[in-house]
């Protein structure tokens, strides 16, 4: 099995838009390492990461972050560790005003 090493999704997100950003390939797991959220904005801005095993419908359960402050001009790096199975998926949202002010980038391994 190979181990792919890589940025597994990136996004700048709409203001409170839902985005699907990571989907793990067919007959692929994957190993999240980190998370990281930059806030480009001069104000806090709140952000909401949900992972949807099998590609679930959003319900609450999948949500790992709701409404997790990232302070003005900064960064927070989320350190999961986290496995996930063909097929799941990771969705997140900038619950912003204004503009798309808060980056995401997922970072991670992928073992096929």
């Amino acid at each position: 099995m190979p181990t792919i090493y890589k940025v597994l999704a990136q996004s700048s997100p709409s203001s409170n838009a839902t985005v699907d950003v990571y989907t793990v390939p067919s007959l692929t797991n994957t190993i999240i390492s980190t998370m990281m959220i930059c806030n480009r904005a001069t104000v806090n801005a709140a952000y909401n990461i949900a992972i949807r095993t099998a590609g679930a419908s959003l319900a609450n359960q999948h949500y790992i972050a709701f409404n997790s402050l990232v302070p003005a001009n900064d960064a927070i790096a989320l350190t999961v560790g986290m496995a996930l199975g063909a097929t799941d998926v990771i969705t997140i949202q900038a619950n912003t005003t204004g503009n798309n002010n808060l980056g995401f980038t997922i970072f991670g391994t992928e073992i096929s």
